[in-house]
Parts: structure tokens; C-alpha cells; sequence
């Protein structure tokens, strides 16, 4: 096999490599990644990295686990892939059996699929098909809320924010849903009637056409890094019981651990309809994600017509991912993850604290193992990435939003350099 030299591949990816939210010919920097092992990114020019974006939240065991390794190895051994269609096989059972496990005990339908996006996709169709079943079609709309994220995918994109989210271009061949202002009420503040009264009105309103509110509980990632009252949450909970809306909870970038809680869920004592995971159900190893339901969603849709559910993606349960989701669910429990990520959420309340005082600073916030430093204006990407890159870190920052969601086997020490460094290079940016 011919190697290419290190110029010849960087030459190839600015020729032919389109990045993720970015333009095809791009002067954002990318950087070359040779290895990763613990917390750190090794680049191939020899730099070591701090990850402070656990590749996007996922990564919660850092890179080249011996556990995670020895999962992967051991099931490709043995298969990489199986379809799902009339076949089933070990990986996948335990996979499920954790989860049901793990979950609020009323959900017991697991439908895995490949990554997130394609698991909101999944739950809004089991949302519709299920009212479907039901006798009412007429409920084929989803509530949403302001500043949410779910997804790059037409259905996904839908219930993103219209205005304020990435998603705005499509806006004219998206499927029309209803969007209400996020709660006001922040996490640690009392949530008042007030708070809960334009998701009453709209739910009162329009129950009869809304399939389901879809939310990320407590926390909404990729539209604004903001954390919201657990009441609110529970007040939705019973709000949809009241007007038969079902309730699906997003905790694709909170579960397994990022909000202080093993489910963001759990921070309002509440059950979902419908939960969607991802991200570090793999630890970073694979795409993966799964759409779990109640019992009454599943048995309704298939005593309904056409008495199967409509979705089947070609790679689902792949035996690879499933397996190495099983070892991190295993790593994750065994370990004693909520000191963990309780220690990394009082050590970065400690660290970033002080940042509120600059002034490029709106506010600094933290929850578990996610630090968020909101500036007063938009980040230059292209300038503070390499200074992120020349300080030893690995942080990519959005708009205003500069923010840290660190491996939870980041060591105190690692922890406070991220942190130092992180600081030392906002301060540095036009007030």
C-alpha cells in the first residue's frame, strides 16, 4: 500500500473534502490528526492536543480505550455486519437489555438505528404512526421549543429552531410545526405559571393536530449551550399527559452522564414517551443511536395499520457499533462516573468563574461535565482556532458560544490546563 506524504493528504482534503458546516473551499483551519489516546489529540506534526469537545460529546472515555478496543476486536471476529431483517445476534440483545435497563422503566421498545438525526427521524415517525393507529392522523404536527437542535435531516431539521437555528435556508420545504419560546426560567430558578403559560396555550389550542412536543431536557446543546429549570420540564410532562400530546426527549448530546445525571430526565423525576440516544452511547467508537418507547407506543402500532412500524435503515444494530456500545455502557457504570463528572463540574464553576468579568464576557455557566463561556459577540473561527491549536487545546467554538464538554477521565491537572488555556485565549479576543 502506497502512504501518502503528509502535504500530498492535506492537498487532497482542500481539493476534495467538504467539512462539516463548511464551505467547500474553506479558510477555516483544519488540523491533522495522527492519533488520540486519554484526553489527548496528537497532531502529525508532533503537538499535543487537550480535547476539550470529546469529539463533539461523545467521546466520554477518551480515545483508545482497552476496554472499547478489546469489545471491537473481539466482535470482528466473529462478524462486522449482519443485516437486521429476519436476523438478530448477541451484540445487539445486550445492547437493548442495558438500555431498558438504564432508562425510565417505561420505556421497553427499542428501535436502534445509525446516528442521531435518523434517531429523532425515527421518533417522530413512531409519534405519527402511533396517533395513526389510534384513529386520529390528524396528529401529524410536533410542538418544539426556540433555540432547540435536533438533527441535519429534513425531519430533524423541522423541529430546529426557524429563525434562530442553523436550518433557516430550508425553511420553505420543511414540514410547518410550532415553535414556543424557551423557558425563561434557568436551571437552579423556580419556574413560575408565567413560564409554562405559551406551551399551555399553544397545546390547548392545536392538541388535536400535535403528534408530540419534542425538547432536549434541561439542556439545549447546539442551539445555545442553555440550561433551563427541571420544573418546566416536569410541567411539560404533565401538560402533555392533560392535552394527549405524547412527550419525546432528546437526550441525544445529555445522556449517559453530561448533565450530572445518567438521563437528563432524571433532573425532573419524568418519564418520556419517547427518548432518543446517541452520541456517547458508542463512547466515540461508531455511529450508533437508538429511539426507545413505551410499551403502549409499540403494541398500538403494530395492532394498527399496516401493523408494522415504517423504518429499517440497512447498517441498523450493526454488530460492530452494538458491541462496543455494550463495553461503554460497561465502562461507564463501573467506573464511578458521578464523581467524576461532578468533580469536573465543580472544578470548571471554579476555573471559568472569573471569565464573567471580562469584558468580551456575557456570562459563564456550567452544568456536570459541560462549562460554557457566552461572549458578547460572534468568535473570529478562523483566528481563534489557532490560538486554541498553538495553546495545547482542542476547543471549536459557535457564534457566541465558547464551551468545554471534556472526557469524564480528564484528570484535575488536565482539566486546569484546559481551563487556563482556554481563559488566557478569550481574554485575548476584541472586547
Amino acid at each position: 500500500m502506497t502512504h501518502l506524504s503528509l502535504e500530498a493528504q492535506i492537498a487532497l482534503d482542500q481539493a476534495h473534502i467538504w467539512h462539516p458546516y463548511s464551505a467547500m473551499h474553506s479558510d477555516l483551519p483544519v488540523f491533522h490528526v495522527d492519533s488520540a489516546s486519554g484526553v489527548y489529540l496528537t497532531l502529525s506534526d508532533g503537538k499535543r492536543l487537550i480535547d476539550g469537545m470529546s469529539s463533539w460529546w461523545c467521546a466520554i472515555h477518551g480515545y483508545n480505550h482497552p476496554h472499547l478496543n478489546n469489545a471491537l476486536e473481539q466482535q470482528l471476529q466473529r462478524m462486522a455486519h449482519v443485516m437486521f431483517g429476519g436476523l438478530t445476534h448477541e451484540p445487539a440483545i445486550r445492547l437493548v437489555e442495558k438500555l431498558v435497563a438504564l432508562t425510565p422503566r417505561e420505556l421497553q421498545s427499542v428501535f436502534i438505528s445509525d446516528s442521531g438525526s435518523v434517531a429523532v427521524e425515527v421518533a417522530l415517525k413512531m409519534a405519527i404512526q402511533y396517533w395513526n393507529a389510534r384513529g386520529e392522523p390528524g396528529k401529524q404536527r410536533f410542538a418544539t421549543l426556540r433555540n432547540g437542535y435536533h438533527g441535519d435531516t429534513m425531519g430533524a431539521m423541522s423541529v430546529c429552531d426557524p429563525l434562530n437555528g442553523m436550518h433557516s435556508l430550508f425553511n420553505s420545504v420543511l414540514s410547518r410545526q410550532f415553535h414556543v419560546e424557551r423557558p425563561q426560567c434557568r436551571f437552579g430558578e423556580a419556574c413560575q405559571d408565567s413560564d409554562l403559560q405559551a406551551l399551555e396555550q399553544l397545546l390547548q389550542a392545536n392538541h388535536a393536530q400535535i403528534a408530540a412536543l419534542i425538547l432536549e431536557p434541561v439542556v439545549q446543546g447546539a442551539g445555545g449551550m442553555y440550561f433551563y429549570a427541571p420544573e418546566y420540564l416536569a410541567r411539560a410532562r404533565e401538560l402533555c399527559d392533560r392535552y394527549r400530546v405524547l412527550l419525546i426527549a432528546d437526550e441525544i448530546a445529555t445522556g449517559f452522564g453530561r448533565s450530572g445525571k445518567l438521563f437528563a430526565c432524571e433532573h425532573a423525576a419524568i418519564s418520556p414517551d419517547i427518548m432518543c440516544v446517541g452520541k456517547a452511547l458508542t463512547g466515540g467508537y461508531m455511529s450508533l443511536a437508538a429511539t426507545l418507547a413505551t410499551a403502549e407506543i409499540s403494541n398500538t402500532i403494530d395492532q394498527g395499520n399496516p401493523g408494522v412500524f415504517m423504518h429499517g435503515p440497512t447498517f441498523m444494530a450493526n454488530p460492530l457499533a452494538c458491541a462496543v456500545a455494550v463495553a461503554s455502557i460497561e465502562q461507564l457504570i463501573e467506573s464511578d462516573w458521578q464523581q467524576h463528572v461532578d468533580r469536573i463540574e465543580l472544578q470548571m464553576k471554579q476555573l471559568l468563574s472569573p471569565c464573567a468579568e471580562l469584558p468580551q464576557v456575557a456570562e459563564v455557566r456550567c452544568l456536570g461535565a459541560i462549562g460554557v463561556i457566552e461572549m458578547k459577540q460572534a468568535v473570529d473561527m478562523k483566528s481563534i482556532m489557532r490560538q486554541f491549536v498553538d495553546a495545547g487545546i482542542w476547543v471549536r467554538p459557535f457564534g457566541k458560544l465558547v464551551y468545554l464538554m471534556p472526557p469524564y477521565i480528564i484528570s484535575a491537572r488536565e482539566l486546569e490546563l484546559l481551563c487556563n488555556s482556554l481563559i488566557d485565549t478569550v481574554a485575548r479576543q476584541p472586547g
